[in-house]
């Protein structure tokens, strides 16, 4: 019987599904060296970015 693939954690800690099975990922560069940003840039950080079908595909294998 053939063993069910590890869940690669960093992969794991980085996105997460929906219960639609989309893939959602945080923005880049949220940590640090943003006062120097407008609002409206760092008002559009908070949000998470839905990833493509073809990357979605690749992520959701490699969190089973």
């Amino acid at each position: 019987m053939a063993k069910k693939p590890k869940t690669i954690k960093m992969i794991s800690k980085r996105f997460k599904t929906t219960k639609s099975g989309k893939v959602l990922k945080r923005k880049a560069g949220q940590n640090h060296l943003n006062a120097k940003e407008c609002g409206k840039v760092t008002r559009q950080k908070r949000n998470d970015v839905n990833l493509g079908t073809a990357s979605a595909k690749n992520i959701k294998k490699l969190l089973k």
